[in-house]
């Protein structure tokens, strides 16, 4: 059975050391993120992931979830006694408002704990994360009737919700959809249509789902422009906020999916269902996005967390088989072979996991930082720098992270050897769940056309600038420390490489914009390098000042991983910017019927 431990030791550097949230007490939300407070969530989130839900993880992967004849939806063996336990522990309320029952602490916690349930079951965390995603839609755009309705309840996680988006002939290209939405006497609209890929559309967790529909009314622009967003509960609430009749949406299909298998992700059935309007008739897109912006972070967050697991288990599984001898000579004569581990092709992937994995973690938590910053920072032009580095990060952390989430999960099945091919090992189970990541909530592709195609542009290139800016700095900080003035040196040609293709494509994307989408996908590659090298160089100082303390081992593997970053991560950059100075012309040279057999 695989193994899981929560990565508590790594979490508690990185909030206290690196974010420091205790530096923020003056702010609100911040005062209780004491140090003693903040570790012993860590802890217990540690404890919670770890004994209840990983031990789940295969039950949900081999089980898979159930349509019944009068379309009812039950989970995996388990699940359900987990989400009560989830549910009266209060994880839900964890970094929710204060006065709709949360706890309001800060968001680099939250999405500390997102990591470890992605780690120790990712097809479970997706039912408290879709709801997660629909709270805040809420928050942003609801009425405060609507807020007062539904909000109290989904935060506590006694309702959770769905975002239905995707329908079957539009995906990414929303102004596709055909889901209807009549206005009613009563002020409701009956909607009317079908959604598809809709994760925990179903299920028996919880006494309702409030699904977060998008649809067009009667005479709606056919474009984007045109697209509306509803509250359609599964279950109608009353004046008195009791549960009503069921509405007229019913569950069409379960999809077999090549992972995340214990999450039911359905055909979502709306026949004539009533549903009220959030926010403004035709404004459903801008609401769309902030669901769409939590749950990109989100699914980075489960990049990180598929590669954290398959590390732990290749790590493990490298010290315990032994295949061969160490090139250097035998390392345990005693034994007839040495442990894996003696292999510099082994040690290869497993050092380039163990440094994405801890790039990629502080990352991600500098980037709840700056959620939380982008509305509370003490001034504006505090807030309007963190709502503009995030804005910028968010499709790095959700491309670059999955993308490099997948690899490392394969990575590690390959440390396996033909035992990372049998099932009950578990090794393939983190690479199929890691390859949904990659997929949903804009493919990665799309990712990358958002930050080079949106993201670079606005506001005459604020964010970008910022960016460039917040490096220079970094790395102009001098150091008597080997390791980390090589690490500001790597990490200064990255962000010079970064430059570079950013002017090239001022230069070449007006006059031919396939020239962006050609070169956009290794953008985004290289942002998510400069981008963890700046966690890595910001680690680097604090494991040089902390050397000689009472974890000498854990800061010294910082510096070695520092390192490594500088040596293996950092040489990419300009290969990446060779490729996006390549242009579009090979890439749409050849025409469609070329490419057939």
């Amino acid at each position: 059975m695989p193994v899981y431990k929560a990565p508590t030791r790594d979490t508690r550097f990185v909030l206290n050391e690196l974010v420091r949230l205790e530096s923020y007490a003056n702010l609100p939300g911040f005062e209780g993120a004491t140090r003693d407070m903040t570790d012993a969530v860590i802890e217990e989130a540690g404890r919670f992931t770890s004994e209840v839900l990983a031990p789940l993880n295969q039950v949900g992967d081999r089980e898979g979830c159930t349509r019944h004849a009068d379309g009812s939806v039950t989970t995996p063996t388990g699940f359900k006694q987990a989400y009560n336990q989830f549910r009266e522990a209060g994880w839900g309320t964890l970094t929710a408002p204060q006065e709709f029952g949360g706890q309001g602490l800060p968001h680099a916690l939250g999405f500390a704990f997102e990591e470890y349930m992605g780690e120790s079951n990712q097809a479970f965390a997706m039912y408290p994360g879709l709801a997660a995603g629909a709270i805040s839609a809420i928050l942003a755009k609801g009425s405060d009737e609507q807020k007062a309705k539904y909000l109290p309840r989904m935060i506590s996680g006694e309702w959770t919700g769905t975002m239905n988006l995707t329908e079957p002939q539009c995906g990414t290209d929303l102004g596709l959809i055909r889901t209807r939405a009549e206005p009613q006497a009563d002020g409701s609209y009956a909607v009317t249509g079908t959604k598809i890929f809709i994760s925990a559309g179903d299920h028996d967790l919880a006494d309702n789902i409030i699904h977060l529909v998008l649809a067009k009314t009667p005479g709606a622009p056919d474009s984007t422009k045109g697209i509306s967003l509803f509250i359609v509960p599964k279950v109608l609430v009353n004046e008195d906020g009791s549960l009503g009749e069921r509405n007229a949406v019913s569950v069409g299909s379960i999809e077999h999916k090549m992972g995340i298998h214990g999450n039911a992700t359905c055909v979502m059935n709306y026949d004539g269902a009533k549903g009220w309007l959030v926010g403004e008739e035709n404004k459903g897109l801008a609401a769309m996005f902030i669901m769409m912006n939590a749950a990109r972070l989100g699914v980075g967050i489960q990049g990180l967390a598929q590669a954290e697991v398959a590390y732990q288990n290749a790590v493990a599984y490298a010290g315990e088989r032994r295949q061969g001898r160490s090139l250097t000579g035998a390392k345990d004569p005693a034994a007839k072979a040495d442990p894996l581990f003696v292999h510099p092709d082994v040690r290869r992937m497993l050092m380039d996991g163990k440094t994405f994995i801890e790039g990629m973690r502080a990352l991600c938590l500098w980037g709840g930082l700056l959620v939380d910053l982008s509305h509370k920072a003490a001034t504006e032009a505090e807030r309007q720098e963190a709502d503009d580095l995030i804005g910028l990060l968010t499709p790095v952390i959700k491309g670059y992270g999955t993308d490099m989430g997948y690899k490392v999960a394969t990575d590690m099945q390959q440390v396996w050897g033909g035992h990372g091919y049998i099932v009950e090992n578990g090794m393939d189970q983190f690479v199929r769940d890691a390859r949904i990541a990659m997929i949903y909530e804009g493919a990665n592709g799309v990712q990358a056309m958002d930050l080079a195609g949106r993201k670079l542009a606005l506001n005459g290139g604020r964010a970008i600038q910022a960016f460039f800016k917040l490096v220079d700095d970094e790395c102009a900080e001098g150091s008597d420390n080997d390791a980390v003035r090589l690490v500001a040196e790597r990490l200064a040609k990255v962000n010079g490489e970064l430059k570079a293709s950013t002017l090239w494509f001022m230069s070449n994307a007006m006059a031919n914009p396939d020239n962006l989408g050609a070169g956009a996908y290794a953008y985004m590659t290289l942002l998510g390098i400069a981008a963890t090298g700046l966690m890595w160089l910001r680690m680097a100082k604090i494991a040089a000042r902390a050397d000689g303390g009472e974890e000498p081992s854990f800061y010294a593997a910082k510096l070695v991983c520092a390192k490594h970053w500088a040596l293996r991560f950092a040489p990419h950059a300009g290969a990446l910017r060779r490729e996006i100075e390549a242009g579009a012309d090979t890439i749409m040279a050849l025409p469609p019927e070329a490419f057939a057999a």
